[in-house]
């Protein structure tokens, strides 16, 4: 039996899946928890992958290993590949401005021709024009910039700070993926090559960028660590959400809607999209197609809130939403409680509207958090079939997804037929599937079973309620 490893360096936790590159049958696994924060030293991930490794069983019997991690975090180098700050994540919101400023001085309708998307806070681009007006000491400094997985197999090859890694520096070693050069904000998916000029505007002069690999190309091989041994072939990684699309194996007509930490909603398709207004990304994906996604900054944790809130789980949450009738009597969560990117308010708070003596009660409070979750995943939705993208099915996959309140209340909002996988590592089963790839020169078809297919029941009442509030707050 062939073994393949994926490895999914998310933004609260490293998970390792081995798998048989014949089948795609999950051998064993591993985890590690990452510090909280929306700013981390990259040491900690490395820690991490070496832990949720070792929790594995270790990667002695295994061939190849690829690594899919989270989009756009900031990881700047000395010219010695000492890593000069922690890393900025997508999820930090602090270069909000920095992203206006960008696109005041190049126009939203030119950044989304040059690389497919107009930047927000999450995007690395805005991250180094922050450092460049926050902390310029820092960005003088930078003589390479790289992402969360390009860094991770970087030092999985044997490259690092001089004195500390067998490698060395060498910067020129840096590689990426079609994927997540996308999400920088200074890579075109449409031209396949960076734009220096954008990058230079961003950080205030150039720097060495990780050489873009193709899907199926191999980064090279590993070096020697603790539970790692040497020469295993390593794929070229992906970003969280275009590796998702691998391990779901997301065909024309998909559109795959996660709710996680963030929520997502992106699907593969042939043309390069590009997004004037800013609300979908053009991606890349990992396939040598496209990725038009939508991101949403509140996802799962709305859950998490009104849950304490009520003083509950999750599956007492579901069991008071299902008990509520839809549109939750008039009950309507707006529920930007971190800001939120999509629409991009990154200031914004969570509103409640609709509070009569009738709608107030437990059930309402429940259903309304699902429906408003859902509501901004809808509209979502709406943004990426108007860039031409044909929705014959939603794949909703993410913890959330498998609380059956959810994928209930996702078949009446979505008017599309609603899909249930199994629960799964699907970001780390991408990147099985990419080590798989460049192992045997063949893009794996594993199969995907499903959890759940919920009877399709639209009650329009739902996004009628979200979208008349949304209005009226501007949003």
């Amino acid at each position: 039996m062939t073994l393949v490893a994926g490895v999914d360096s998310s933004t609260q936790s490293c998970k390792v899946v081995i798998r048989d590159a014949e089948s795609g049958a999950i051998v064993r696994t591993g985890r590690a928890p990452h510090p909280d924060g929306t700013e981390v030293h990259p040491d900690a991930w490395w820690s991490a992958l070496l832990a949720a490794v070792a929790d594995a069983g270790g990667l002695d019997d295994v061939s190849a290993v690829s690594i899919g991690g989270q989009q756009h975090g900031m990881v700047v180098l000395d010219d010695a590949g000492r890593v000069i700050r922690p890393a900025l994540l997508w999820n930090d919101t602090r270069s909000a401005d920095a992203a206006a400023a960008l696109t005041a001085e190049f126009g939203a309708a030119e950044l989304a021709a040059r690389t497919g998307s107009v930047p927000v806070a999450s995007f690395t681009i805005t991250k180094l024009r922050w450092l460049r007006d926050a902390e310029p000491d820092h960005a003088a400094r930078v003589a390479a910039v790289a992402l969360p997985h390009d860094w991770l197999t970087w030092r999985l090859r044997g490259f690092g700070p001089s004195g500390e890694s067998a490698g060395g520096p060498a910067l020129d070693e840096l590689v990426t993926d079609r994927s997540d050069a996308s999400g920088t904000g200074y890579w075109s998916p449409a031209q396949e090559h960076y734009d220096r000029e954008l990058l230079v505007a961003a950080l205030g002069h150039d720097a060495i960028l990780p050489r873009v690999l193709g899907p199926g190309d191999s980064a090279g091989t590993s070096a020697d660590h603790p539970g790692i041994p040497a020469s295993l072939v390593i794929g070229p990684g992906a970003g969280d959400n275009a590796a998702a699309a691998l391990g779901l194996d997301a065909r024309s007509g998909d559109v795959v809607v996660s709710i996680g930490t963030s929520g997502t909603v992106f699907a593969v398709t042939d043309a390069a999209p590009s997004d004037a207004s800013g609300t979908v990304a053009g991606f890349a994906d990992a396939g040598g197609r496209f990725l038009p996604l939508v991101a949403t900054l509140n996802a799962a944790r709305i859950l998490d809130a009104i849950s304490r809130l009520l003083g509950v789980d999750h599956d007492e949450l579901g069991r008071l939403a299902l008990a509520g009738e839809p549109g939750a009597n008039g009950l309507v969560l707006q529920p930007y409680f971190e800001g939120e990117r999509t629409p991009n308010l990154p200031d914004a708070t969570a509103t409640l509207f609709g509070m009569t003596l009738a709608s107030t009660t437990r059930e309402n409070l429940a259903r309304a958090a699902i429906e408003g979750m859902l509501c901004g995943l809808a509209d979502g939705l709406d943004a990426v079939r108007a860039q031409g993208v044909q929705a014959s099915r939603i794949l909703l996959i993410g913890g959330a997804a498998q609380n059956p309140a959810v994928a209930t209340i996702a078949a009446q909002i979505f008017a599309v037929p609603v899909v249930v996988p199994t629960p799964g590592e699907y970001v780390a089963f991408g990147a099985s599937a990419q080590a798989a790839w460049a192992l045997t020169g063949a893009r794996p078809a594993w199969p995907i079973a499903l959890a759940a297919s919920p009877a399709s029941d639209p009650r329009p009442v739902i996004r009628r309620q979200y979208a008349a509030h949304r209005a009226a707050t501007g949003a």
